[in-house]
């Protein structure tokens, strides 16, 4: 398995036969090198997104037709996304995906989702969403934009993930602090790799944080963007 940030909340997660593109934001975005998108995207095969607004969604339509791959996505955003000529498929929470060997399970998360990118003005594009993506003997949860929920319990104990990807920049998301709290009281991660930091000023700008409130033999990763990790 290889996961490696794309800045802000956006992987590349190569994992059994699937290479998958989440939340890839790469137009904008502050910490995404200018120049290397080949490099990012080259080899995909499937596009998941979280939710609809423009720091995860705004280049996913454009990739999708580029790599002739398909967007999968809450059916909301997946219909709309279609409008716009984008090869789409919709699912739901408790949904699961099998994308060539790799399992992909929708589940919740509590944050905004409308499309606030475009021309349109504000646009309800379904509900916030997170994934347990797994194979290879691993199961990643992806957290999405979220706070602390009470779901995460019986999320944690139902897919049993051992790689936690979760946004906890803080101000739009949960902060260091209560990703490190929902992560040692619910999930039994091995690595924990923060995302949806950084990027602004306004976000948390490193780790320590989280990293100070877990217990040890937890691995947090920092890595630079387009640095694979492998597990």
């Amino acid at each position: 398995m290889q996961i490696t940030w794309l800045g802000h909340s956006g992987f590349r997660i190569q994992i059994e036969d699937a290479v998958l593109l989440v939340d890839p934001w790469l137009t904008g975005n502050p910490l995404f090198p200018a120049g290397r998108e080949d490099e990012a995207v080259s080899g995909a095969t499937h596009i998941l997104l979280t939710h609809a607004h423009g720091d995860h969604a705004s280049d996913a339509g454009r990739l999708a037709r580029q790599l002739g791959i398909k967007v999968h996505c809450i059916h909301e955003l997946s219909e709309w996304l279609n409008g716009q000529g984008v090869e789409t498929v919709g699912f739901g929470k408790g949904g699961t995906l099998t994308l060539n060997g790799a399992k992909v399970t929708m589940v919740h998360a509590v944050h905004s989702a409308s499309i606030d990118f475009g021309d349109k003005g504000l646009l309800p594009a379904g509900d916030a969403a997170g994934f347990m993506i797994a194979g290879e003997g691993h199961t990643i949860y992806l957290s999405g934009d979220t706070d602390i929920m009470a779901d995460m319990a019986w999320m944690a104990e139902y897919h049993q993930p051992d790689i936690g990807i979760l946004a906890c920049g803080g101000h739009y998301t949960m902060d260091m602090e209560r990703a490190a709290w929902a992560a040692r009281k619910w999930f039994n991660f091995r690595w924990v790799i923060p995302c949806h930091y950084k990027t602004f000023p306004i976000l948390a700008q490193d780790a320590t944080a989280l990293r100070a409130g877990l217990p040890p033999g937890i691995e947090v990763i920092e890595h630079d963007v387009l640095d694979p990790i492998r597990i």
